[in-house]
């Protein structure tokens, strides 16, 4: 097998080639590794790296194939890890001078499940600082540039991750999604990002009792993505917020046939780049071509969802980071200081305006879900900002329109308002700039199936991605 076409084995592939013994796990560590350390300056997808602990790893994991006697699910599989969650004794950062000394104590609940499963977790991936920016670049470990045009962001915070998935330097990863974090960086880097109902993974605190904000998976097909949601979600004894019982979702589902899907180019609001709405409408074609009715609606909604979702961010995110401003102020990088700082202008009647526009908005979405079988809209206006882009500095135009600059190019945080209904994001198609575009599938509340249901009718008519000729030239 060609390196390249082992660099960009789905997981699944790559866990039946284990079991019939076509593949080692050290085969495709190695590989991965050797595609990392020669991307490591142009991409910079990996903070902290465990190369020679994950090398000893999959020797072990090799031997257990070859008994035939896996230690779990993804025994031998590379997965890279969020800079963000902890593993017992490993350093995690945040992407922040702050913490760049700090070593947990703890293992994160969703990270706990993945090594029981076997996984190797060779590297820890690039966010920005506190995972606060729809880009990634920080302080501490510079621009994380986009493996499809260098000079564009991966998406952030979950950046790094999709950085790496899209080189082909890890099988799957992690991310965490409180505005759209999971998703703008599956859209940018041309993969798929799910981010599931608010209270299926578990996290840590405080956070896990944020509704805005969910842990999921970030892969190069949807049976990975499926894969490694089946293994992150369930109650988990140290997070109130989850669950029970523990939803195990199929790898296999009917076509979608007869389904009636809504529309939404614009959500309200969004001003689009050319190139989503033309990739955007392509893919409502494609599901009209699966024998499903596409019709496009009106939502209802306005700019208000998103200065609300702006408001809530602020008052609630902005206010956890207004905590190291006294002390570590001088440190942070500047578009989270300036977050921060925001935050000590908010007030609590502020918040609960901004659920009372959660509740109003949900009004006019779930009756909607409710007519139709699924919504679809683009995951992001624009396909990328510049991979330096600053939000607390520079500002950003889509279509020839000024947008606000933090998360006013991408359409996901709306659906963190709407956190009880399952998103997943899927390739839409490319830019003229050769950045991938994405399209979002919305279910109706903690209908999972539904949304897999139909990127898996989507992926399966789309033929898969990262195939040959799909590839960043590296």
């Amino acid at each position: 097998m060609m390196s390249e076409d082992l660099l960009y084995l789905t997981a699944t592939e790559a866990l039946k080639r284990f079991a019939d013994k076509t593949l080692s796990p050290v085969e495709l560590l190695d590989a991965q590794i050797a595609r990392a350390e020669a991307t490591a300056d142009s991409i910079n997808a990996f903070t902290y790296t465990h190369f020679d602990e994950a090398r000893e790893s999959a020797k072990a994991s090799e031997a257990r194939w070859v008994k035939g006697a896996p230690a779990g699910c993804l025994d031998g599989l590379p997965v890279a890890i969020k800079d963000e969650s902890y593993i017992a004794g490993k350093p995690t950062s945040g992407g922040s001078l702050i913490l760049k000394d700090f070593v947990a104590e703890t293992t994160s609940p969703m990270n706990e499940r993945i090594l029981n499963e076997g996984a190797i977790v060779h590297a820890r991936t690039a966010t920005p600082e506190f995972s606060c920016a729809g880009i990634t670049w920080s302080r501490l470990w510079g621009v994380t540039r986009n493996p499809w045009n260098t000079q564009m962001t991966p998406g952030g915070s979950s950046g790094g991750s999709a950085a790496s998935l899209a080189l082909g330097t890890s099988s799957l990863a992690t991310g965490s999604d409180i505005g759209g974090s999971i998703r703008i960086p599956a859209s940018c880097c041309g993969l798929v990002g799910y981010k599931p109902p608010y209270g299926r993974n578990p996290d840590d605190p405080p956070f896990n009792l944020d509704f805005y904000c969910h842990t999921g998976p970030l892969a190069r097909s949807v049976s990975d993505a499926i894969l490694l949601q089946n293994i992150m979600c369930g109650p988990h004894p140290l997070d109130i917020a989850t669950l029970y019982p523990k939803l195990t979702l199929p790898t296999r589902y009917p076509d979608i046939k007869g389904w009636k899907i809504a529309l939404s180019l614009d959500l309200g609001s969004y001003t689009l780049d050319e190139d989503v709405r033309r990739n955007t409408l392509a893919a409502a074609d494609l599901f009209r071509d699966l024998g499903a009715t596409v019709e496009e609606v009106d939502i209802g909604w306005g700019p208000e969802i998103l200065d609300a979702c702006m408001d809530y961010l602020t008052h609630l995110f902005g206010g956890a980071l207004a905590g190291e401003l006294e002390e570590h102020g001088d440190l942070m990088t500047s578009y989270c200081r300036d977050f921060a700082e925001k935050a000590m202008g908010s007030s609590a009647q502020t918040f609960v305006g901004s659920l009372e526009t959660a509740g109003q908005a949900y009004l006019k979405l779930g009756p909607l879900l409710e007519r139709y079988d699924c919504l679809i809209c683009p995951t992001n206006a624009l396909p990328a900002v510049p991979a330096d882009f600053d939000p607390s500095r520079d500002k950003v135009e889509v279509s020839g329109r000024q947008v606000r600059p933090e998360l006013g190019w991408v359409m996901t945080t709306p659906f963190n308002m709407m956190s009880r209904c399952p998103v997943i994001s899927v390739p839409s198609g490319f830019a003229a700039n050769g950045v991938p575009t994405g399209l979002q599938i919305i279910a109706p509340t903690y209908r999972d199936e539904i949304a897999m249901q139909a990127a898996m009718a989507y992926e399966t008519a789309c033929g898969g991605w990262f195939g040959n000729g799909q590839r960043p030239t590296i």
